[in-house]
């Protein structure tokens, strides 16, 4: 169920992600909302810049998807998303057991948006922990390519495995 994903299934991806970030909707900054929330051009530089995507799929349907990205001494969870139609049905976790099987670091990161009390609350479910604003701040500037905005408005949550 669970595999890699390649640049033929760029479409697919495009459609869980944007379809799943409708939930931020309303719920992050508005000047950090966009239509479509990740156009086909950033997904295909998150690719070049070594995103790898893992999906699970269903009788060939995609309905998530979790990227992995090695930066110097870490592994980043990048751009995770479930169809909202399947949340909470275990296939985030799934896909969380694949990634931090695949990880060759002992640290992985993730970031998201601080008002994503959801997403927060399931990486600390896995183990995850909220890093001070401090440490957020850093991390986010040396691992991510990020604008300063969406710095001010994320958290980082970190696991040592």
């Amino acid at each position: 169920m669970i595999g890699k994903l390649s640049p033929a299934d760029l479409d697919e991806i495009l459609c869980v992600v944007n379809e799943a970030a409708q939930v931020y909707k309303g719920i992050i900054p508005a000047d950090r909302w966009k239509e479509p929330y990740m156009p086909a051009s950033e997904l295909r530089e998150e690719i070049a810049d070594g995103v790898e995507f893992y999906g699970w799929k269903e009788n060939s349907v995609l309905i998530g998807v979790m990227g992995i990205q090695k930066v110097r001494d870490v592994t980043l969870i990048r751009h995770a998303y479930v169809l909202t139609n399947r949340q909470r049905s275990g296939i985030g976790a799934r896909l969380l057991h694949n990634f931090l099987e695949l990880a060759e670091t002992p640290v992985v990161l993730v970031g998201t948006w601080d008002s994503a009390w959801w997403a927060i609350r399931f990486y600390e479910k896995h183990g995850f922990q909220l890093t001070s604003r401090a440490e957020t701040n850093r991390l986010l500037r040396k691992y991510w390519r990020i604008p300063e905005r969406q710095i001010e408005t994320s958290v980082v949550l970190k696991l040592t495995h």
